[in-house]
């Protein structure tokens, strides 16, 4: 069985395995793209198997693995040790969390040269819990978020989340049927011109597709789907 979907002509999924975030069952997704120079950049990095890095392998040589934010550092430790000549980025949220790792330079509103020609970037602040940089992979025009953006199923909440806390995805707006942050991160952003200006530098990016970390990625579609799930940010 492969581990990794391909979606388009330089850009896998990885399914990862699932993970406890306090006391709810979360999926996990990687994201890998092949970047113009032959170098691999890993979004995200969930458990790294052995299958899946045999699959890796035959995509080109791991250069790069990033964090989004300072919750998805879970399993940068495995892929450093597995890829030692790799570059390891993330906002300085997690690089604080992370004093065991060498980060470089921390993700702000600059692309790194290193990815500058194939990947684009937008930094929501706003919020005094978490930031979290969201990607856009220019060529196949997807966008890439991990937390800002979850979209449960009914089957995997009705498998996955059991009575309190199914009812809690749908009230909290992470659901297929109504996508976006969850409700208790929503409220820290106290401070939304940041994240508006974020959210329109996002807009300003044609999309074809949104890939999360958590929930059913969108397919097509992807400029209509951004803008119903972050309308929660306001006008």
């Amino acid at each position: 069985m492969t581990l990794l979907e391909q979606i388009d002509d330089s850009v896998w999924l990885a399914k990862g395995e699932m993970v406890n975030f306090y006391g709810f069952p979360y999926p996990t997704r990687s994201v890998v793209v092949r970047l113009s120079n032959g170098d691999v950049w890993v979004w995200s990095p969930v458990k790294l198997r052995h299958e899946l890095r045999a699959e890796l392998a035959r995509i080109g040589p791991i250069a790069h693995l990033v964090s989004p934010n300072k919750i998805h550092h879970l399993y940068l430790h495995e892929w450093a040790a597995a890829y030692p000549d790799a570059k390891i980025w993330g906002p300085a949220s997690t690089i604080r969390k992370r004093p065991d790792l060498h980060f470089c330079a921390p993700l702000g509103d600059t692309v790194p040269a290193e990815w500058q020609a194939d990947l684009d970037l937008v930094w929501f602040r706003g919020s005094f819990v978490m930031d979290e940089v969201v990607f856009y992979h220019r060529a196949s025009r997807t966008v890439i978020v991990a937390d800002l953006i979850e979209a449960f199923g009914d089957h995997f909440l009705r498998k996955y989340w059991l009575g309190w806390r199914r009812q809690l995805a749908y009230l909290g707006g992470i659901t297929s049927a109504n996508p976006g942050a969850p409700l208790d991160w929503r409220l820290t952003f106290v401070t939304r011109k940041q994240a508006r200006a974020a959210r329109a530098k996002l807009f300003g990016l044609p999309c074809a597709r949104v890939v999360m970390a958590h929930g059913e990625w969108q397919r097509t579609n992807g400029d209509a789907f951004l803008r119903r799930s972050l309308s929660w940010l306001g006008p």
